[in-house]
């Protein structure tokens, strides 16, 4: 097993914080630390006043039927899971300082699932040996 899981969260599509939320819930249930480095557009799904992440438009015809299927097996929310996570696990959350000051953002916006804010030099060397997950 890895020493770790390293995913850098880019995107702020839907699709794409579902498997953020199955990967992170999944690791740390396996006792596997995981740590996230949210940066680009998945950052304002990390603020205290986040919008709701939304399906890319070549995915339209089948979010209905998707949705309707995770209601029906009462999947939880990709926030739902990394909260679940946190709980469980050695989970952590940081928000790219870089792109926290190009928007202007203060650790106090941010959600509380945020740990913290840091640089890039930061969450490489304390992923070094982590296997690493673009999403």
């Amino acid at each position: 097993m890895t020493k770790g899981l390293a995913i850098i969260m880019f995107s702020g599509t839907a699709d794409k914080f579902i498997p953020l939320g199955v990967l992170t819930q999944t690791a740390a249930n396996l006792g596997v630390p995981v740590r996230i480095f949210v940066t680009g557009f998945a950052t304002p799904y990390f603020t205290k006043n986040k919008p709701q992440p939304r399906f890319p438009k070549e995915f339209e015809d089948m979010v209905p039927h998707l949705i309707k299927g995770l209601e029906k097996i009462k999947a939880p929310s990709w926030y739902d899971m990394l909260k679940e996570a946190k709980e469980v696990g050695d989970v952590k959350v940081y928000v790219c300082s870089l792109i926290a000051e190009a928007l202007g953002l203060k650790k106090d916006h941010l959600d509380p699932i945020v740990d913290d804010i840091v640089g890039a030099t930061f969450f490489m060397k304390e992923t070094a040996e982590y296997e690493v997950i673009f999403i």
